[in-house]
């Protein structure tokens, strides 16, 4: 059974690998990373593996996965783009009551999923008690920084709503430290990367016009998105010019590592 207050993206299945990823050299690096925490671990669980954007190239790179996600829309994506099938177990549930046994993965992760779930202090209690002594979580919360993150702010003071998360919030990593912790879990930086722009802030501003982020979607009215949009638009072009220039720079990707004692 799911959890109705957490946020599911069967809507998103479509779109969703349009509007999130990183450059193929900020995944390869990605990839190793992960590849590298979790090497010897035995198998692995990538909670809201969605579209597996990760689960995909980790599992090339010879990572043994299984995948959960509240929505089976996004799993249906992942099988499509592997060919028609999963390489690897697919599970539709919820990550704060796992249909798994105490201690069955060597190690787990997830990427951008904490922020969808109101009970995030329960999920994380979860994770940990289907992760085996001596096992390793690694999170990545993201977060949009620069000019992005502004955009957004604008966009909550013209549509009058609140856009913070479901859960935890983007950049929550000391709430979550001191969640992990108290649970017995280590927390340890791991080093960060920096992904090159790749998107122009017109491409972004039409993602908020199409709802194509779970942010934009607790506007409903289309006509009031729009016109939103196009005010957000117009604020956007006076502050940072030209929207369909790609900005030079880049944005950076961290993750956090928590260790169980062995």
């Amino acid at each position: 059974m799911n959890d109705p207050t957490s946020v599911a993206f069967d809507r998103a299945a479509e779109y969703y690998d349009q509007t999130r990823g990183f450059s193929p050299q900020t995944e390869a690096a990605m990839t190793e990373l992960l590849r590298d925490e979790f090497g010897g671990h035995g198998r692995v669980l990538e909670v809201g593996v969605g579209t597996g954007q990760v689960a995909l190239p980790l599992h090339a790179a010879g990572v043994p996965l299984i995948g959960i996600d509240l929505a089976r829309p996004m799993m249906d994506r992942l099988k499509a783009k592997a060919g028609g099938h999963s390489p690897f177990p697919l599970v539709q549930g919820d990550a704060t009551r796992m249909p798994f046994a105490d201690d069955a993965f060597g190690g787990a992760y997830l990427r951008w999923v904490l922020h969808l779930i109101p009970a995030w202090e329960t999920a994380v209690a979860e994770i940990l008690r289907v992760l085996a002594p001596g096992g390793t979580t690694v999170v990545g919360l993201g977060s949009y920084g620069g000019p992005r993150s502004e955009i957004q702010e604008r966009f909550t003071e013209l549509a009058g709503i609140s856009i913070a998360p479901a859960g935890l919030m983007w950049d929550g990593y000391d709430q979550l430290d001191a969640a992990m912790a108290a649970l017995g879990a280590t927390p340890r930086a791991l080093p960060s990367l920096h992904d090159p722009e790749r998107e122009t802030l017109a491409t972004f501003i039409d993602g908020i016009a199409n709802n194509r982020y779970s942010w934009t979607w607790k506007l409903e009215d289309p006509g009031l998105l729009a016109r939103v949009a196009d005010d957000v638009r117009r604020w956007a072009e006076e502050r940072y010019g030209p929207l369909d220039r790609l900005r030079e720079g880049t944005y950076e990707v961290s993750w956090r590592a928590y260790d169980l004692p062995g």
